[in-house]
């Protein structure tokens, strides 16, 4: 399932971020996106974009085209 799909409050595990480009890759990596990392996600904007994570203690926003590219594993 993609990171966009989760429910608010749903937690996950990041399997794979092989489809983001690599300086994307690199960008989120640098916040604690990572391969097997739990992520929550907290809240969506009114229209859907962005979406507000939890990663490791630190709160991340993602566009949701960029979380639409970010594979997740639900708990």
């Amino acid at each position: 399932m993609k990171l966009s799909e989760l429910a608010v409050g749903q937690q996950a595990n990041i399997c794979s971020l092989k489809q983001l480009d690599t300086s994307t890759r690199k960008k989120l990596m640098v916040m604690g996106v990572l391969p097997n990392t739990l992520v929550t996600l907290i809240r969506k904007a009114p229209m859907g974009d962005p979406l507000q994570v939890r990663i490791r203690d630190v709160s991340v926003a993602i566009r949701k085209s960029t979380a639409q590219q970010i594979m997740v594993e639900a708990q």
